[in-house]
Protein backbone atom coordinates (compact mmCIF):
# COMPACT_ATOMS: atom_id res chain seq x y z
CA UNK A 1 0.00 0.00 0.00
CA UNK A 2 2.79 2.23 0.74
CA UNK A 3 4.33 1.82 -3.05
CA UNK A 4 1.36 2.18 -4.26
CA UNK A 5 0.88 5.59 -2.62
CA UNK A 6 4.43 6.50 -3.36
CA UNK A 7 3.94 5.80 -7.03
CA UNK A 8 0.67 7.92 -6.99
CA UNK A 9 2.30 10.99 -4.86
CA UNK A 10 5.32 10.78 -7.65
CA UNK A 11 3.05 10.97 -10.55
CA UNK A 12 1.22 13.96 -9.24
CA UNK A 13 4.59 15.88 -8.04
CA UNK A 14 5.87 15.10 -11.48
CA UNK A 15 3.16 16.08 -13.56
CA UNK A 16 2.03 19.46 -11.45
CA UNK A 17 6.67 20.40 -12.19
CA UNK A 18 6.18 19.77 -15.50
CA UNK A 19 3.03 21.32 -16.32
CA UNK A 20 3.90 24.53 -14.42
CA UNK A 21 7.11 24.91 -16.69
CA UNK A 22 5.31 23.64 -19.95
CA UNK A 23 2.60 26.18 -19.04
CA UNK A 24 5.33 28.94 -19.38
CA UNK A 25 6.12 28.21 -23.16
CA UNK A 26 2.12 28.10 -23.45
CA UNK A 27 2.39 24.14 -24.21
CA UNK A 28 -1.06 22.24 -23.25
CA UNK A 29 -1.61 20.20 -19.82
CA UNK A 30 -1.79 16.84 -22.33
CA UNK A 31 1.72 16.71 -22.87
CA UNK A 32 2.84 17.38 -19.89
CA UNK A 33 0.64 13.78 -18.37
CA UNK A 34 2.17 12.12 -20.96
CA UNK A 35 5.31 12.29 -20.31
CA UNK A 36 4.91 11.72 -16.75
CA UNK A 37 3.67 8.81 -17.44
CA UNK A 38 6.60 8.14 -19.02
CA UNK A 39 8.98 9.22 -16.60
CA UNK A 40 7.34 7.16 -13.67
CA UNK A 41 7.25 3.87 -16.05
CA UNK A 42 11.00 3.97 -15.60
CA UNK A 43 11.49 4.89 -12.33
CA UNK A 44 9.66 2.18 -10.76
CA UNK A 45 9.79 -0.14 -14.20
CA UNK A 46 5.90 -0.71 -14.42
CA UNK A 47 5.54 -2.49 -17.70
CA UNK A 48 3.23 -4.45 -19.20
CA UNK A 49 0.00 -6.00 -16.72
CA UNK A 50 1.47 -3.79 -13.94
CA UNK A 51 0.52 -0.56 -15.36
CA UNK A 52 -3.13 -2.54 -16.66
CA UNK A 53 -5.12 -1.00 -13.39
CA UNK A 54 -4.14 2.28 -14.15
CA UNK A 55 -5.32 2.03 -17.72
CA UNK A 56 -8.69 0.88 -16.45
CA UNK A 57 -9.20 3.77 -14.25
CA UNK A 58 -8.16 6.13 -16.76
CA UNK A 59 -10.63 5.11 -19.36
CA UNK A 60 -13.20 6.87 -17.61
CA UNK A 61 -11.46 10.17 -18.40
CA UNK A 62 -13.02 9.48 -21.94
CA UNK A 63 -16.41 8.26 -20.21
CA UNK A 64 -16.89 11.32 -18.52
CA UNK A 65 -15.60 13.19 -21.62
CA UNK A 66 -18.31 11.76 -23.74
CA UNK A 67 -21.00 12.16 -20.74
CA UNK A 68 -20.42 16.12 -20.48
CA UNK A 69 -20.71 16.29 -24.50
CA UNK A 70 -23.65 14.06 -24.36
CA UNK A 71 -25.09 16.84 -21.83
CA UNK A 72 -24.35 19.96 -24.70
CA UNK A 73 -26.05 17.74 -27.41
CA UNK A 74 -29.45 16.65 -27.06
CA UNK A 75 -32.15 14.46 -29.47
CA UNK A 76 -33.46 17.63 -31.40
CA UNK A 77 -29.18 18.90 -31.52
CA UNK A 78 -28.03 15.48 -32.40
CA UNK A 79 -30.77 15.68 -35.77
CA UNK A 80 -29.76 18.73 -36.60
CA UNK A 81 -25.80 17.03 -36.77
CA UNK A 82 -27.25 13.84 -38.69
CA UNK A 83 -25.19 15.32 -41.81
CA UNK A 84 -22.06 15.29 -39.73
CA UNK A 85 -22.11 12.21 -38.22
CA UNK A 86 -23.82 10.07 -40.93
CA UNK A 87 -22.43 11.17 -44.34
CA UNK A 88 -18.97 13.09 -42.99
CA UNK A 89 -18.45 10.21 -40.19
CA UNK A 90 -19.06 7.54 -42.37
CA UNK A 91 -17.15 8.70 -45.27
CA UNK A 92 -14.12 9.14 -42.96
CA UNK A 93 -13.90 5.86 -41.69
CA UNK A 94 -14.78 3.80 -45.00
CA UNK A 95 -12.50 5.85 -47.24
CA UNK A 96 -9.63 6.02 -44.40
CA UNK A 97 -9.51 2.76 -43.29
CA UNK A 98 -10.22 1.03 -46.86
CA UNK A 99 -6.89 2.94 -48.03
CA UNK A 100 -4.73 2.15 -44.69
CA UNK A 101 -6.19 -1.48 -45.70
CA UNK A 102 -5.11 -2.02 -49.15
CA UNK A 103 -1.75 -0.09 -48.25
CA UNK A 104 -0.93 -2.57 -45.44
CA UNK A 105 -2.44 -5.71 -47.10
CA UNK A 106 -0.35 -4.72 -50.89
CA UNK A 107 2.27 -2.57 -49.79
CA UNK A 108 3.11 -4.15 -46.06
CA UNK A 109 2.31 -8.21 -47.03
CA UNK A 110 -0.49 -8.21 -44.07
CA UNK A 111 -2.64 -10.97 -44.10
CA UNK A 112 -5.76 -9.63 -44.96
CA UNK A 113 -7.69 -10.07 -42.03
CA UNK A 114 -5.34 -8.53 -39.93
CA UNK A 115 -4.98 -5.99 -42.84
CA UNK A 116 -8.66 -5.06 -42.34
CA UNK A 117 -8.67 -4.53 -38.20
CA UNK A 118 -5.87 -1.97 -38.76
CA UNK A 119 -6.84 -0.02 -41.24
CA UNK A 120 -9.91 0.66 -39.80
CA UNK A 121 -8.59 1.06 -36.63
CA UNK A 122 -5.90 3.73 -37.52
CA UNK A 123 -8.99 5.52 -39.56
CA UNK A 124 -10.12 6.40 -35.92
CA UNK A 125 -9.02 10.01 -33.84
CA UNK A 126 -8.72 10.78 -30.57
CA UNK A 127 -11.98 11.64 -28.71
CA UNK A 128 -10.13 12.51 -25.63
CA UNK A 129 -7.22 15.53 -27.07
CA UNK A 130 -9.38 16.59 -29.94
CA UNK A 131 -12.54 17.59 -27.65
CA UNK A 132 -10.64 18.45 -24.81
CA UNK A 133 -9.07 21.24 -26.69
CA UNK A 134 -11.90 22.45 -28.52
CA UNK A 135 -13.70 22.59 -25.32
CA UNK A 136 -11.11 24.82 -23.67
CA UNK A 137 -10.64 27.02 -26.81
CA UNK A 138 -14.94 27.03 -27.38
CA UNK A 139 -14.82 25.95 -30.43
CA UNK A 140 -16.84 22.64 -30.69
CA UNK A 141 -19.93 24.50 -31.66
CA UNK A 142 -18.09 26.28 -34.33
CA UNK A 143 -18.66 25.34 -38.14
CA UNK A 144 -15.08 22.98 -38.49
CA UNK A 145 -16.06 21.98 -34.41
CA UNK A 146 -19.56 20.45 -35.36
CA UNK A 147 -17.89 18.42 -38.36
CA UNK A 148 -15.18 17.29 -36.20
CA UNK A 149 -17.45 16.39 -33.69
CA UNK A 150 -19.93 14.72 -35.85
CA UNK A 151 -17.11 12.75 -37.41
CA UNK A 152 -15.95 11.36 -33.94
CA UNK A 153 -19.40 10.33 -32.99
CA UNK A 154 -19.83 8.40 -35.66
CA UNK A 155 -15.94 6.80 -34.75
CA UNK A 156 -17.21 6.07 -31.42
CA UNK A 157 -20.07 4.07 -33.37
CA UNK A 158 -17.86 2.25 -35.42
CA UNK A 159 -15.47 0.91 -32.71
CA UNK A 160 -18.47 -1.60 -32.27
CA UNK A 161 -18.33 -3.15 -36.12
CA UNK A 162 -14.19 -3.22 -35.69
CA UNK A 163 -14.65 -5.25 -32.67
CA UNK A 164 -16.97 -7.68 -34.07
CA UNK A 165 -14.71 -8.08 -36.85
CA UNK A 166 -11.63 -9.51 -34.74
CA UNK A 167 -14.61 -11.83 -32.88
CA UNK A 168 -15.47 -12.83 -36.43
CA UNK A 169 -11.92 -13.56 -37.75
CA UNK A 170 -11.36 -15.71 -34.28
CA UNK A 171 -14.23 -17.05 -33.10
CA UNK A 172 -14.27 -21.00 -34.25
CA UNK A 173 -17.22 -21.80 -32.04
CA UNK A 174 -20.01 -18.64 -33.14
CA UNK A 175 -21.26 -18.28 -36.61
CA UNK A 176 -21.05 -14.86 -38.01
CA UNK A 177 -24.63 -14.47 -38.71
CA UNK A 178 -25.23 -15.31 -34.66
CA UNK A 179 -22.47 -12.79 -34.32
CA UNK A 180 -24.11 -10.01 -36.05
CA UNK A 181 -27.62 -10.84 -34.63
CA UNK A 182 -26.33 -11.01 -31.30
CA UNK A 183 -24.98 -7.74 -31.78
CA UNK A 184 -28.38 -5.91 -33.23
CA UNK A 185 -30.27 -7.91 -30.13
CA UNK A 186 -27.52 -6.07 -27.94
CA UNK A 187 -27.95 -2.71 -29.86
CA UNK A 188 -31.56 -2.82 -29.62
CA UNK A 189 -31.51 -3.67 -25.21
CA UNK A 190 -28.92 -0.97 -24.78
CA UNK A 191 -31.11 1.71 -26.57
CA UNK A 192 -33.93 0.80 -24.94
CA UNK A 193 -32.41 0.61 -21.29
CA UNK A 194 -30.45 3.77 -21.88
CA UNK A 195 -32.27 6.13 -23.71
CA UNK A 196 -36.16 4.94 -23.74
CA UNK A 197 -36.23 4.20 -20.25
CA UNK A 198 -34.06 7.02 -18.84
CA UNK A 199 -36.27 10.10 -20.64
CA UNK A 200 -39.16 8.05 -18.58
CA UNK A 201 -37.19 8.09 -15.43
CA UNK A 202 -34.43 10.29 -15.41
CA UNK A 203 -36.34 13.81 -14.24
CA UNK A 204 -38.29 12.19 -11.85
CA UNK A 205 -35.37 10.77 -10.33
CA UNK A 206 -33.65 13.45 -9.96
CA UNK A 207 -36.77 15.63 -8.75
CA UNK A 208 -36.59 12.64 -5.77
CA UNK A 209 -33.00 13.05 -5.15
CA UNK A 210 -32.79 17.07 -4.89
CA UNK A 211 -35.69 17.06 -2.04
CA UNK A 212 -33.04 15.89 0.17
CA UNK A 213 -31.56 19.32 -0.14
CA UNK A 214 -28.20 17.86 -0.22
CA UNK A 215 -24.85 18.22 -2.81
CA UNK A 216 -23.28 15.13 -2.00
CA UNK A 217 -26.10 12.68 -2.81
CA UNK A 218 -27.02 14.70 -6.01
CA UNK A 219 -23.57 14.40 -7.08
CA UNK A 220 -23.31 10.45 -5.75
CA UNK A 221 -26.42 9.98 -8.32
CA UNK A 222 -24.96 11.75 -10.98
CA UNK A 223 -21.25 9.54 -10.81
CA UNK A 224 -23.95 6.38 -10.19
CA UNK A 225 -26.01 7.15 -13.86
CA UNK A 226 -22.74 7.97 -15.35
CA UNK A 227 -20.69 4.58 -14.05
CA UNK A 228 -24.26 2.89 -14.70
CA UNK A 229 -24.29 3.86 -18.14
CA UNK A 230 -21.15 2.52 -19.16
CA UNK A 231 -21.45 -0.54 -17.50
CA UNK A 232 -24.73 -1.05 -19.01
CA UNK A 233 -22.95 -0.74 -22.98
CA UNK A 234 -19.86 -2.34 -21.87
CA UNK A 235 -22.12 -5.20 -20.67
CA UNK A 236 -23.56 -5.61 -23.73
CA UNK A 237 -20.44 -5.22 -25.82
CA UNK A 238 -20.13 -1.97 -26.73
CA UNK A 239 -18.07 0.81 -25.61
CA UNK A 240 -18.19 2.66 -21.94
CA UNK A 241 -18.76 5.69 -23.91
CA UNK A 242 -21.30 5.24 -26.34
CA UNK A 243 -23.17 4.33 -22.89
CA UNK A 244 -21.87 7.43 -21.21
CA UNK A 245 -22.97 9.65 -24.49
CA UNK A 246 -26.62 8.22 -24.55
CA UNK A 247 -26.63 9.02 -21.10
CA UNK A 248 -25.35 12.67 -21.27
CA UNK A 249 -27.65 13.09 -24.06
CA UNK A 250 -30.75 12.17 -21.99
CA UNK A 251 -30.15 14.13 -19.00
CA UNK A 252 -30.10 17.00 -21.68
CA UNK A 253 -33.63 16.79 -22.07
CA UNK A 254 -34.15 17.83 -18.30
CA UNK A 255 -33.61 21.08 -16.60
CA UNK A 256 -30.91 19.68 -14.30
CA UNK A 257 -27.85 19.50 -17.10
CA UNK A 258 -26.26 22.21 -16.32
CA UNK A 259 -26.15 21.51 -12.86
CA UNK A 260 -24.63 18.24 -13.57
CA UNK A 261 -22.03 19.76 -16.16
CA UNK A 262 -20.83 22.22 -13.64
CA UNK A 263 -20.69 19.21 -10.57
CA UNK A 264 -19.01 16.60 -13.24
CA UNK A 265 -16.08 19.28 -14.62
CA UNK A 266 -13.80 18.39 -11.95
CA UNK A 267 -13.50 14.68 -12.24
CA UNK A 268 -13.30 14.75 -16.10
CA UNK A 269 -10.53 16.90 -16.13
CA UNK A 270 -9.03 15.10 -13.46
CA UNK A 271 -9.39 11.39 -15.10
CA UNK A 272 -8.69 12.75 -18.51
CA UNK A 273 -5.38 13.68 -16.66
CA UNK A 274 -4.44 10.22 -15.19
CA UNK A 275 -5.60 8.56 -18.74
CA UNK A 276 -3.06 10.61 -20.48
CA UNK A 277 -0.32 9.64 -17.86
CA UNK A 278 -1.60 5.79 -18.62
CA UNK A 279 -0.80 6.76 -22.24
CA UNK A 280 2.75 7.94 -21.69
CA UNK A 281 3.67 4.66 -19.96
CA UNK A 282 2.55 2.94 -23.07
CA UNK A 283 6.05 4.39 -24.62
CA UNK A 284 9.18 2.15 -24.63
CA UNK A 285 12.05 4.11 -25.08
CA UNK A 286 14.27 1.07 -26.56
CA UNK A 287 11.75 0.53 -29.38
CA UNK A 288 12.06 3.86 -30.02
CA UNK A 289 15.45 3.84 -30.36
CA UNK A 290 15.48 0.84 -32.49
CA UNK A 291 13.14 1.44 -34.93
CA UNK A 292 12.99 5.21 -35.17
CA UNK A 293 13.33 4.72 -39.04
CA UNK A 294 9.94 2.82 -39.09
CA UNK A 295 8.22 4.56 -36.59
CA UNK A 296 8.71 8.26 -38.51
CA UNK A 297 7.98 7.07 -42.05
CA UNK A 298 4.85 5.28 -40.30
CA UNK A 299 3.73 8.41 -38.66
CA UNK A 300 4.22 11.21 -41.75
CA UNK A 301 2.35 8.44 -43.63
CA UNK A 302 -0.59 8.03 -41.41
CA UNK A 303 -0.97 11.46 -40.90
CA UNK A 304 -0.21 12.80 -44.14
CA UNK A 305 -2.91 10.59 -45.77
CA UNK A 306 -5.42 10.72 -43.03
CA UNK A 307 -5.49 14.71 -43.46
CA UNK A 308 -5.60 14.57 -47.44
CA UNK A 309 -8.52 11.71 -47.37
CA UNK A 310 -10.71 13.76 -44.90
CA UNK A 311 -9.58 17.13 -46.65
CA UNK A 312 -10.53 15.98 -50.26
CA UNK A 313 -14.14 14.66 -49.87
CA UNK A 314 -14.79 17.40 -47.32
CA UNK A 315 -14.75 20.50 -49.45
CA UNK A 316 -17.04 18.53 -51.84
CA UNK A 317 -19.91 19.12 -48.84
CA UNK A 318 -18.32 22.58 -47.17
CA UNK A 319 -15.77 25.81 -47.73
CA UNK A 320 -12.63 24.58 -48.33
CA UNK A 321 -11.16 25.93 -44.47
CA UNK A 322 -13.15 24.55 -43.06
CA UNK A 323 -12.61 20.86 -44.33
CA UNK A 324 -8.93 22.07 -43.85
CA UNK A 325 -9.40 22.78 -40.03
CA UNK A 326 -11.90 19.28 -39.51
CA UNK A 327 -9.13 17.00 -41.24
CA UNK A 328 -6.04 18.45 -39.46
CA UNK A 329 -7.89 18.39 -36.09
CA UNK A 330 -8.79 14.68 -36.66
CA UNK A 331 -5.51 13.75 -38.68
CA UNK A 332 -3.67 11.71 -35.57
CA UNK A 333 -4.79 8.10 -34.52
CA UNK A 334 -7.02 7.47 -31.72
CA UNK A 335 -7.03 6.16 -28.23
CA UNK A 336 -9.88 3.60 -29.08
CA UNK A 337 -6.90 2.14 -31.52
CA UNK A 338 -4.70 1.32 -29.10
CA UNK A 339 -7.44 -0.70 -27.62
CA UNK A 340 -8.23 -2.29 -30.80
CA UNK A 341 -4.39 -3.18 -31.55
CA UNK A 342 -4.22 -4.66 -27.90
CA UNK A 343 -7.36 -7.06 -28.84
CA UNK A 344 -5.59 -8.21 -32.13
CA UNK A 345 -2.49 -8.84 -30.39
CA UNK A 346 -4.12 -11.19 -27.36
CA UNK A 347 -5.70 -12.89 -30.23
CA UNK A 348 -2.37 -13.38 -32.08
CA UNK A 349 -3.19 -10.75 -35.08
CA UNK A 350 -0.17 -9.26 -34.53
CA UNK A 351 3.08 -9.68 -32.99
CA UNK A 352 4.24 -7.98 -29.91
CA UNK A 353 7.26 -5.74 -31.59
CA UNK A 354 4.28 -4.50 -35.00
CA UNK A 355 1.93 -3.63 -31.36
CA UNK A 356 4.92 -1.63 -29.57
CA UNK A 357 5.55 -0.14 -33.07
CA UNK A 358 1.82 0.71 -33.79
CA UNK A 359 1.43 2.14 -29.91
CA UNK A 360 4.46 4.36 -30.24
CA UNK A 361 3.36 5.84 -33.59
CA UNK A 362 0.02 6.59 -32.03
CA UNK A 363 0.71 8.05 -29.12
CA UNK A 364 3.22 10.53 -31.13
CA UNK A 365 0.63 11.73 -33.17
CA UNK A 366 -1.07 12.44 -30.08
CA UNK A 367 1.71 14.64 -28.73
CA UNK A 368 1.46 16.31 -31.47
CA UNK A 369 -2.15 17.31 -32.18
CA UNK A 370 -2.73 19.62 -29.30
CA UNK A 371 0.53 22.24 -31.02
CA UNK A 372 -1.62 21.67 -34.46
CA UNK A 373 -5.14 22.45 -33.03
CA UNK A 374 -3.72 25.47 -31.02
CA UNK A 375 -2.04 26.82 -34.37
CA UNK A 376 -4.98 25.62 -36.72
CA UNK A 377 -5.96 29.17 -37.24
CA UNK A 378 -2.55 30.32 -38.76
CA UNK A 379 -1.96 26.73 -40.28
CA UNK A 380 -5.20 27.65 -42.12
CA UNK A 381 -4.84 31.42 -42.95
CA UNK A 382 -1.45 30.19 -44.35
CA UNK A 383 -2.87 27.52 -46.70
CA UNK A 384 -6.10 28.87 -47.69
CA UNK A 385 -7.16 32.15 -48.46
CA UNK A 386 -10.53 33.13 -46.78
CA UNK A 387 -13.37 33.59 -48.63
CA UNK A 388 -14.52 36.92 -48.03
CA UNK A 389 -17.63 37.10 -50.25
CA UNK A 390 -19.38 34.11 -52.09
CA UNK A 391 -19.69 34.11 -55.72
CA UNK A 392 -20.19 37.84 -55.94
CA UNK A 393 -18.63 41.08 -56.20
CA UNK A 394 -19.91 43.71 -53.61
CA UNK A 395 -20.50 47.21 -55.29
CA UNK A 396 -19.53 49.66 -52.63
CA UNK A 397 -21.71 52.15 -53.93
CA UNK A 398 -24.62 50.82 -53.47
CA UNK A 399 -24.96 51.16 -49.58
CA UNK A 400 -25.48 54.05 -47.52
CA UNK A 401 -27.73 54.97 -44.52
CA UNK A 402 -27.74 51.22 -43.79
CA UNK A 403 -26.96 48.94 -40.71
CA UNK A 404 -24.08 47.05 -40.81
CA UNK A 405 -24.59 43.30 -38.91
CA UNK A 406 -21.99 41.20 -38.00
CA UNK A 407 -23.24 37.81 -37.26
CA UNK A 408 -26.46 36.09 -37.96
CA UNK A 409 -26.92 34.03 -34.58
CA UNK A 410 -30.30 34.84 -32.43
CA UNK A 411 -30.02 37.91 -31.45
CA UNK A 412 -28.92 39.35 -34.88
CA UNK A 413 -32.30 37.10 -36.48
CA UNK A 414 -34.34 39.76 -33.91
CA UNK A 415 -33.01 42.97 -35.16
CA UNK A 416 -33.25 41.56 -38.68
CA UNK A 417 -36.80 41.38 -38.19
CA UNK A 418 -37.06 44.66 -36.37
CA UNK A 419 -35.31 45.97 -39.11
CA UNK A 420 -37.52 44.57 -42.13
CA UNK A 421 -40.85 45.38 -40.48
CA UNK A 422 -39.61 49.15 -39.95
CA UNK A 423 -37.83 49.13 -43.45
CA UNK A 424 -34.60 49.62 -42.71
CA UNK A 425 -32.05 49.04 -45.11
CA UNK A 426 -29.87 46.18 -43.12
CA UNK A 427 -26.57 44.13 -44.43
CA UNK A 428 -25.30 40.96 -42.65
CA UNK A 429 -21.95 39.59 -42.67
CA UNK A 430 -21.37 36.31 -41.71
CA UNK A 431 -18.12 33.84 -41.50
CA UNK A 432 -20.26 30.56 -41.24
CA UNK A 433 -20.98 28.94 -44.62
CA UNK A 434 -24.13 26.90 -43.36
CA UNK A 435 -25.78 30.44 -41.64
CA UNK A 436 -25.59 32.00 -45.03
CA UNK A 437 -26.92 29.53 -46.87
CA UNK A 438 -29.93 29.94 -44.43
CA UNK A 439 -29.97 33.70 -44.10
CA UNK A 440 -30.53 33.47 -48.76
CA UNK A 441 -33.03 30.75 -48.12
CA UNK A 442 -34.89 33.35 -46.52
CA UNK A 443 -34.37 35.91 -48.84
CA UNK A 444 -31.83 38.06 -46.29
CA UNK A 445 -29.22 40.35 -47.66
CA UNK A 446 -26.57 37.99 -46.12
CA UNK A 447 -22.60 38.00 -47.68
CA UNK A 448 -20.17 35.28 -46.56
CA UNK A 449 -17.64 37.65 -44.99
CA UNK A 450 -14.93 38.12 -41.68
CA UNK A 451 -16.03 41.53 -40.17
CA UNK A 452 -12.62 41.32 -39.02
CA UNK A 453 -10.90 42.06 -42.25
CA UNK A 454 -10.55 46.02 -43.12
CA UNK A 455 -11.27 45.44 -46.67
CA UNK A 456 -14.50 43.45 -45.85
CA UNK A 457 -15.95 46.49 -44.30
CA UNK A 458 -14.63 49.10 -46.74
CA UNK A 459 -16.44 47.38 -49.36
CA UNK A 460 -19.73 47.45 -47.27
CA UNK A 461 -19.01 51.35 -46.95
CA UNK A 462 -18.93 51.18 -43.42
CA UNK A 463 -18.26 54.90 -43.06
CA UNK A 464 -21.08 55.77 -44.90
CA UNK A 465 -23.41 53.21 -42.47
CA UNK A 466 -25.99 54.29 -39.87
CA UNK A 467 -24.57 52.06 -37.71
CA UNK A 468 -22.77 48.54 -37.11
CA UNK A 469 -24.20 45.86 -34.94
CA UNK A 470 -21.65 42.71 -33.41
CA UNK A 471 -23.30 39.97 -30.98
CA UNK A 472 -20.77 37.86 -31.65
CA UNK A 473 -20.51 34.99 -29.26
CA UNK A 474 -16.59 34.52 -29.48
CA UNK A 475 -14.38 36.70 -27.55
CA UNK A 476 -11.35 36.33 -29.79
CA UNK A 477 -13.20 37.28 -33.37
CA UNK A 478 -15.68 39.64 -31.04
CA UNK A 479 -11.92 41.30 -30.26
CA UNK A 480 -10.90 41.25 -33.48
CA UNK A 481 -14.32 42.70 -35.50
CA UNK A 482 -13.74 45.40 -32.70
CA UNK A 483 -10.18 46.14 -33.40
CA UNK A 484 -11.59 46.59 -37.07
CA UNK A 485 -14.49 48.63 -36.36
CA UNK A 486 -12.23 51.17 -34.23
CA UNK A 487 -9.30 51.49 -37.15
CA UNK A 488 -12.91 53.81 -39.34
CA UNK A 489 -13.56 56.73 -38.40
CA UNK A 490 -14.76 58.01 -35.36
CA UNK A 491 -17.77 58.92 -35.99
CA UNK A 492 -19.10 55.60 -36.79
CA UNK A 493 -21.90 54.27 -34.97
CA UNK A 494 -20.52 51.08 -33.53
CA UNK A 495 -22.68 48.95 -31.10
CA UNK A 496 -21.54 45.87 -29.56
CA UNK A 497 -22.96 43.46 -27.43
CA UNK A 498 -20.96 41.19 -24.71
CA UNK A 499 -21.85 38.45 -22.56
CA UNK A 500 -20.32 39.78 -19.07
CA UNK A 501 -18.00 42.22 -17.83
CA UNK A 502 -15.15 39.68 -18.77
CA UNK A 503 -15.83 40.59 -22.26
CA UNK A 504 -16.48 43.62 -21.56
CA UNK A 505 -12.61 44.46 -20.29
CA UNK A 506 -11.70 42.81 -23.36
CA UNK A 507 -12.84 45.05 -26.21
CA UNK A 508 -13.19 48.48 -23.71
CA UNK A 509 -10.04 50.30 -24.38
CA UNK A 510 -11.33 50.47 -28.44
CA UNK A 511 -13.63 53.21 -29.84
CA UNK A 512 -16.75 51.84 -29.78
CA UNK A 513 -19.96 53.89 -29.01
CA UNK A 514 -22.04 51.49 -27.21
CA UNK A 515 -20.97 48.75 -25.28
CA UNK A 516 -24.07 46.81 -24.21
CA UNK A 517 -23.26 44.53 -21.20
CA UNK A 518 -25.95 41.33 -21.52
CA UNK A 519 -25.97 40.26 -18.06
CA UNK A 520 -25.74 43.84 -16.21
CA UNK A 521 -29.06 44.69 -18.78
CA UNK A 522 -31.07 41.32 -17.82
CA UNK A 523 -29.94 42.19 -13.54
CA UNK A 524 -31.58 45.83 -14.57
CA UNK A 525 -34.48 44.44 -16.01
CA UNK A 526 -34.73 41.74 -12.66
CA UNK A 527 -34.16 44.53 -10.09
CA UNK A 528 -36.95 46.70 -11.70
CA UNK A 529 -39.69 44.14 -11.73
CA UNK A 530 -38.34 43.10 -7.88
CA UNK A 531 -38.61 46.81 -7.14
CA UNK A 532 -42.30 47.36 -9.61
CA UNK A 533 -44.85 47.90 -6.76
CA UNK A 534 -48.22 46.08 -7.62
CA UNK A 535 -51.60 46.81 -6.08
Amino acid sequence: MEDILFIFLTTIFIATILNVFLKKFDIPTVIGYILSGLAITYIFGMHGHESEKIEHLAEFGIVFLMFTIGLEFSVGHLKSMKKEVFVYGFLQVVLTGSLFLFLAHQFFGVDLKTAIVLGFGLSLSSTAIVLKVLNENSQIHSGYGRITLGILLFQDLAIIPILLMISIFTSDSQSVSSLLLDTLISAVVVFIALFVVGNMFIERFFIWITKTNSEEIFLVSVLFIVVGAAFVADFFGFSYTLGAFLAGMTIAETKFRYRVEADLIPFRDILLGVFFVAIGMQINLHTVVERWDIILGLLLLILSLKALVQFLFLTIFTQKRSALKSSLALFQVGEFALAIFALAKTNNMIDDQTNQILIITVVISMIITPFVLKNLKNIADILTKEPVLEEQEIISSGYKNHIIICGYGPIAKKMVKYFKDNNFLYIILEHDLKMVKEGKALGEPIYLANAAQRSVLESFNINDSLAIVSAIANAKKLRLICENIASFDNSVNSIVRVKNRSQEEIIEDLNIKHIINESEEVSKLMLKEVLTCRI
